[in-house]
């Protein structure tokens, strides 16, 4: 379950990549580490086109998961689509993308410890995009904060293949590595866009980091 990647790539790159026509984000520093909540990248369709804004990760929770609790931090991985909890965000005004140059996975070890490993496309850690749905939401997230409305978003989570398999066995991060994949997510029929909830191909994906609790590769690039 991935609660923790990274963005070091800036906005002129995400915007081209995906094809976004507006930015919201102002002046969009590096991500060297972004945890559940925090505010983050997204590039959404919306009436006048594809906007790059901010929204904090974590979609609202499944009510089953809220009893006895007085906040919802939020979900960060989707995986069951067929839950109609998560259906009524497939829709095209729903889906996002969420640029990243890596992800991290904790390693269980035989020590008792779980060590951070950063997964890219390559050591030069070239920008990705996570397939993702966002949505308006009031809610309380944090019982410091009370109520409040934000722009929310997760991704959706599959299968790993052998890279992420060998380190966490239960899921990876669907990833769209082309500007077609990401085209295709944002503008087809759902059961066509839910096409790309697979495992990225072993060949594609390495490991770039182990151990710390944020990746500072790619701020040059």
């Amino acid at each position: 379950m991935c609660n923790l990647y990274s963005v070091t790539k800036g906005q002129q790159a995400i915007r081209e990549f995906a094809g976004a026509m507006r930015d919201r984000t102002g002046n969009l520093p590096p991500f060297p580490a972004i945890f559940p909540d925090y505010p983050a990248p997204i590039v959404r369709n919306q009436p006048e086109g594809r906007e790059l804004t901010l929204a904090r990760w974590g979609m609202p929770s499944p009510v089953f998961a809220l009893k006895g609790r007085n906040s919802d931090p939020g979900v960060t991985n989707v995986r069951n689509v067929n839950s109609p909890h998560w259906r009524r965000w497939l829709g095209i005004e729903n889906r996002c993308v969420v640029p990243f140059t890596s992800f991290s996975e904790n390693e269980a070890l035989p020590d008792g410890t779980h060590p951070t490993v950063w997964f890219a496309l390559d050591e030069t850690r070239p920008l990705a995009f996570f397939a993702g749905i966002w949505t308006l939401w009031t809610s309380v997230r944090k019982v410091k904060e009370g109520e409040t409305t934000n722009d929310v978003f997760a991704f959706l989570t599959t299968e790993p293949n052998n890279v992420v398999g060998a380190i966490h066995p239960k899921a990876m991060p669907a990833i769209l590595t082309t500007r077609k994949e990401i085209d295709l997510w944002m503008t087809a029929p759902g059961e066509q866009a839910l096409e790309l909830q697979q495992p990225l191909a072993d060949d594609v994906l390495m490991i770039v980091a182990r151990g710390e609790k944020q990746d500072e590769g790619g701020l040059a690039a």
